[in-house]
């Protein structure tokens, strides 16, 4: 029975491009206590399998995290599948806003410690005691309250390149470090201040607002479905959009744009941009933003080195990486030194 991905990242693009099937990108999750995630993250791979489903997939005793794309006429089949869990039913799918057949090439369901890593040890906070939902219209109201403090929630990286308009955006690389920074600059406000918070999905809020009512705050929102389902409504009921630039995704198209604005400069040149790249030397693969002219002149890569690196012959490149672990340069995402303008 095969429980593992075994086709490699390039046989899988050549068949979806043979197939030539429109496919749904889209991510949920959910918070519930799962007894044996082992044998549930098995019961997925096995069904998503033979679905034609790709993507990343996390399963912890806490519950579910998925980020995927699927065949779109097996949407039906795939909301069935869902539907029949008792936890996942009318579970909320945040549907891309922009597809690609791409967006994902393997299918690996992971069992992990917990579905969002808090760096949480606390046995008295409870997850589900969560925040209230706000929908499009109801956040786009709560932004105009002089009483209002809007936190993302997300990274730095991500935040550089789209945000709403009046956010704090803490200068963070993961999201267990923004937990206590936040809590730590609003410590004054847990009773005279809405608490309004978002991402991109809304995981992290659903765990973000549990955390801060634990600690005392006594209004405490967040938006549903995160900016996937802001820009979805926004365009469906005609609202303000209030937030600028791109969204980032966790999938190869790194980014979804939600309004025309660039609020970000090339890592290299400095010139407005906002696309995410990973450096082409596969012993970097470090997370930038780059324009096409840099892209043209440094071959898809973050320095000198690193070009010179990925133009040697693939043998070569092989054997410079050989007895060494991935560069930490992988984990910086756009702060390297050698990001010049980034310095």
């Amino acid at each position: 029975m095969q429980l593992y991905n075994k086709l490699s990242a390039k046989e899988r693009a050549a068949l979806l491009d043979e197939a030539g099937e429109d496919r749904l990108t889209l991510s949920f999750y959910q918070y519930a206590k799962i007894g044996n995630p082992d044998l549930f993250r098995n019961h997925l791979f096995i069904t998503w399998d033979q679905m034609e489903v790709l993507g990343r997939i996390y399963v912890a005793h806490e519950g579910i995290n998925a980020q995927l794309s699927l065949p779109a006429k097996r949407f039906d089949e795939f909301k069935n599948f869902l539907d029949g869990i008792w936890f996942l039913e009318n579970v909320r799918l945040n549907i891309a806003i922009e597809h690609d057949v791409k967006s994902f090439l393997k299918l690996k369901v992971k069992v992990r410690d917990k579905i969002l890593a808090d760096g949480l040890n606390d046995a008295t906070f409870d997850v589900t005691n969560k925040g209230v939902h706000v929908d499009a219209e109801k956040f786009n109201k709560l932004l105009e309250d002089p009483n209002t403090v809007l936190v993302d929630m997300r990274n730095h990286y991500e935040s550089e390149i789209g945000h709403f308009q009046g956010a704090v955006t803490p200068d963070v690389d993961t999201f267990r470090d923004s937990l206590s920074i936040i809590e730590e600059d609003l410590k004054d406000h847990k009773e005279d201040k809405n608490l309004v918070m978002y991402c991109t999905g809304g995981i992290r809020c659903e765990k973000a607002s549990a955390y801060y009512k634990h600690k005392g705050f006594k209004n405490v929102f967040q938006l549903e479905g995160g900016i996937i389902e802001y820009a979805r409504q926004v365009q469906n009921l005609n609202l303000e959009n209030k937030f600028v630039g791109k969204n980032f995704v966790f999938d190869h198209r790194r980014g979804e744009r939600i309004s025309e604005d660039v609020i970000s400069s090339c890592h290299q040149c400095g010139k407005p941009c906002d696309t995410h790249v990973n450096c082409a030397n596969e012993a970097c693969h470090l997370l930038f933003i780059q324009c096409g002219e840099c892209s043209e002149k440094m071959n898809e890569c973050c320095s000198n080195n690193c070009r010179d690196i990925a133009a040697l012959p693939y043998e070569e490149q092989k054997a410079l990486r050989k007895g060494k672990g991935n560069s930490n340069k992988i984990f910086k995402k756009g702060r390297s030194e050698v990001l010049t303008y980034k310095r």
